[in-house]
């Protein structure tokens, strides 16, 4: 797994390098906070967006040795503030997952998770590195001796992320969140069992 993880890391950076380094072209129509300069337009991240990820999900249930890990993707969507190179506003996403992990006599999984999450970064023209953080939510099945049990737990996030634009309206990012769904008492195993999790993922958005 730990081979996985890297070649994904490696992976999403090469891809968001790649469009940074394509990404030289003039941005078109008006910059709301800032004259564009002589030579060259300055990227304008302002405005709401949407689009779709994909990536790796490893993490951990307490209590149990269960480390459920899988593929995960699905959609986001936000809107973005600027003031110069200053970017901030929020952001959500909902996601399946086919995280899971059986540890005798236990197995648990995470089918669907989601987030409502502040943003804010620092932008140099068409790359921007940002922090991010808010509410994360999410399903967590726990089964024992055939007996299975659902439990929608809440919690926390906190990440980093690198987005590029590529054109006016296209962009792509690779994104790292930690998630904490805080632990919830199973009928099934007897006793509370938390849930946190690891999320490397590649992002495609359009700028509307």
């Amino acid at each position: 797994m730990n081979k996985a993880i890297m070649a994904m890391t490696v992976a999403s950076m090469a891809v968001v390098a790649g469009a940074a380094t394509a990404a030289d072209f003039r941005q078109g129509g008006p910059a709301p906070y800032y004259a564009a300069p002589a030579q060259g337009g300055l990227y304008n991240w302002a405005g709401p967006y949407a689009g779709i990820n994909l990536g790796y999900n490893w993490g951990d249930v307490s209590n149990s040795g269960s480390k459920p890990s899988g593929i995960g993707g699905g959609l986001q969507g936000g809107y973005n503030w600027q003031r110069g190179a200053l970017v901030f506003g929020g952001e959500a996403d909902l996601n399946l997952s086919s995280a899971e992990s059986t540890f005798a006599p236990y197995q648990f999984s995470n089918p669907w998770f989601g987030s409502l999450r502040g943003r804010i970064g620092y932008a140099m023209n068409n790359v921007l590195f940002y922090g991010t953080g808010g509410l994360a939510f999410g399903n967590v099945t726990g089964t024992i001796a055939g007996l299975s049990e659902t439990k929608t737990q809440a919690g926390w996030t906190l990440g980093l992320g690198m987005e590029v634009g590529f054109t006016p309206n296209w962009s792509a990012k690779v994104e790292y969140l930690y998630m904490d769904l805080g632990s919830r008492n199973y009928i099934a195993t007897g006793q509370n069992n938390g849930f946190d999790s690891n999320i490397l993922r590649l992002g495609l958005n359009y700028h509307f």
